[in-house]
């Protein structure tokens, strides 16, 4: 799959662009602040249907204007029965956002995720480490979700169910009692979505760990050993039994504290948690492998490289280059502010183009 055209209006700060992309490697550089991040977050737009970094949509138009609108035609993809698309998201402010499959509007956003896979790496990945265990799950959650259908439905619904849950348990604050078998009503609804949802992170962690293992050797020249640990309540306890045993706490917390809401996915080097012994680099390092080995495990998403290769030395940057630029990998976009360090990539790269950002303004 390949994204071979791009058309921007008022997205942030790029008024208007028309971009035709190589297939294979597509390098944007200027200096910071100028839109470059913006083109890939036009491009996630596409495929997960958000934006990366601003959860309200109005706040991706640029200042001024009504509306904004993102296309990208893309190739060797299949949707609906038809080879190469035409996917469009149009945004007005105060209405809403309408996004197309080729003539065909949405009604149920969902339904787009995983057609067109795409794996984003960004200094914001740093929050995988830095940051609670919610973001631990949202990254299983979207690698999952864009292979199994069934898995984002029951993410949805468990989560749904999970919300009336904790808002009955929060009136216990001011009726003093909520009827266990109102509780009860929400709590078997939830089990069978927890039960697939950790039977499916399971089996990714299982099928995940060695691809991630053989990526990080790759780049740190085998210098130290990492893993990935699933944890989860459902490992050892019967959910329903659990919802049951705990319901009188969970009142006064005013919270559900058991459930698949509750994993966590633990990072380690050398057998001990990366956050408390990784340097700046090793963490870095453990970062980029763990989304390249995403882009592996779904095979041959676009990928997305914005601002990469700060913190790693020059050996680090040349093995993930080497890598990439491999046929296990698909379509690529790289941000940088060295224009000379992207010349060197594109050294003995045939099928690449290098685009400069300044300003919003897109130049090939």
């Amino acid at each position: 799959m390949q994204l071979h055209q791009l058309h921007i209006l008022n997205w942030k700060n790029i008024r208007e662009a028309d971009l035709v992309f190589a297939d294979k490697l597509n390098c944007l550089v200027g200096l910071n602040g100028q839109g470059k991040t913006n083109v890939l977050d036009a491009i996630h737009l596409l495929s997960f249907t958000k934006s990366a970094f601003n959860v309200t949509d109005s706040q991706n138009i640029s200042h001024d204007e009504a509306m904004a609108m993102v296309q990208g035609e893309y190739t060797d993809v299949v949707i609906d029965g038809e080879e190469g698309v035409s996917i469009s998201c149009g945004l007005k402010r105060g209405l809403k956002k309408q996004f197309r499959c080729g003539k065909k509007d949405y009604k149920r956003l969902i339904d787009h995720i995983g057609r067109l896979p795409l794996v984003m790496i960004s200094p914001e990945d740093s929050g995988l480490i830095a940051e609670g265990s919610d973001e631990r799950r949202r990254f299983m959650n979207v690698v999952i979700s864009q292979q199994d259908r069934r898995y984002l439905e029951c993410l949805t619904d468990y989560n749904a169910l999970l919300k009336q849950r904790n808002a009955l348990l929060k009136q216990y604050e001011d009726r003093q009692v909520v009827p266990d078998d109102l509780l009860e009503v929400f709590e078997l609804q939830m089990i069978p979505p927890a039960e697939y949802i950790y039977q499916c992170r399971s089996r990714f962690i299982e099928a995940f760990v060695p691809v991630f293992q053989e990526i990080y050797r790759h780049i740190s020249g085998d210098a130290e050993q990492v893993s990935l640990r699933y944890i989860s309540q459902l490992q050892d306890r019967d959910l329903r039994e659990a919802f049951v045993r705990t319901r009188s706490r969970d009142m006064i917390l005013g919270w559900t504290s058991q459930g698949v809401h509750k994993d966590e996915l633990e990072m380690l080097l050398q057998g001990y948690p990366l956050k408390r012994v990784g340097s700046q680099g090793q963490q870095k390092t453990y970062l980029l492998s763990m989304k390249l080995a995403q882009s592996l495990y779904l095979g041959k998403p676009i990928l997305l490289l914005d601002d990469v290769f700060d913190k790693l030395d020059s050996e680090r940057v040349e093995r993930i280059i080497r890598l990439v630029r491999t046929e296990r990998f698909g379509q690529i976009f790289i941000t940088d502010t060295d224009r000379q360090h992207l010349t060197d990539i594109l050294s003995d790269v045939t099928d690449a183009k290098i685009f400069h950002v300044h300003n919003g303004q897109i130049s090939e």
